[in-house]
């Protein structure tokens, strides 16, 4: 399965516990937002976005960023 680079927007800052549970992610403090980034195939993007359900984060956005050499 191939993989895309996402960018997943939470509501709220990430403490040290929610950091852990995303450390496949680049974690970026965006405003009052976090953005979590990193490569994904859909088995592993279906999973984090369960994670976030499960630990009661709000979702903002999911953006599929384009690919490095696409014009």
């Amino acid at each position: 399965m191939r993989s895309y680079r996402y960018q997943i927007t939470v509501q709220g800052g990430l403490g040290q516990t929610y950091r852990q549970a995303f450390e496949e992610f680049a974690i970026e403090p965006d405003g009052i937002d976090t953005l979590l980034v990193g490569d994904l195939d859909q088995a592993a993007l279906h999973g984090a976005l369960n994670r976030i359900h499960s630990l009661g984060l709000e979702l903002v956005e999911l953006v599929r960023l384009a690919d490095e050499g696409a014009a």
